[in-house]
């Protein structure tokens, strides 16, 4: 059973950098077939995919966030990261992390909020 597990603060300051991890199990993260990415959805608005990493990799990230955004992955611990720079309240979001196929989000983590403020 594949299963995902974002970790991160609960709080950020803003101007900070948001940073952010998911422990995947069940899968490997360099596995072909499959890329891993972020969304996040903020209060009162829809999802938002941010970006992701492939199996080999190269990472991809939304136009809209690509300036403050970075993903990373260390595949010894089988784990994929995001860092955001200069949040700000609007960064604030219950953040997922989830399994890619053919452009489809089939394993979700549980998801972890976010909140950014002083």
């Amino acid at each position: 059973q594949v299963q995902l597990q974002e970790s991160g603060p609960g709080l950020v300051q803003p101007s900070q950098t948001l940073s952010l991890m998911c422990t995947v199990s069940g899968d490997s993260i360099a596995s072909d077939h499959y890329s891993w990415s972020w969304i996040r959805q903020s209060p009162g608005k829809g999802l938002e995919w941010m970006g992701g990493i492939l199996y080999e990799g190269s990472t991809y990230t939304s136009p809209a966030l690509k300036s403050r955004t970075s993903i990373s992955r260390d595949t010894s611990k089988n784990q994929f990261s995001l860092h955001m720079t200069s949040v700000t309240p609007d960064d604030t979001a219950v953040y997922y992390c989830a399994r890619t196929y053919l452009y489809a989000f089939d394993v979700w983590g549980q998801g972890t909020l976010v909140t950014v403020s002083s």
